[in-house]
């Protein structure tokens, strides 16, 4: 670790900042308001039917173990 004095670091961090800005407003390309309300409904469809898989799954293997602790009886 480099122990840095004076004002040497705050430029350093500065510079950081301005180039991690710059990045952000002229190098991202960020999705246009159609684009994020598209992927947003493709996430949340997606969700949905993961739940819902999870949910049939979890149910069947329920019935399945009732019907082999019933007949152990």
């Amino acid at each position: 670790m480099v122990i840095m004095y004076g004002e040497k670091w705050l430029i350093i961090i500065f510079r950081n900042v301005k180039e991690i800005y710059d990045d952000l407003m002229y190098k991202v390309s960020w999705p246009t308001k159609q684009e994020l309300s598209n992927s947003t409904i493709v996430v949340m469809m997606a969700s949905l039917v993961m739940a819902l898989v999870v949910f049939l799954i979890d149910f069947s293997f329920e019935n399945v173990m009732m019907f082999f602790y019933k007949n152990i009886k």
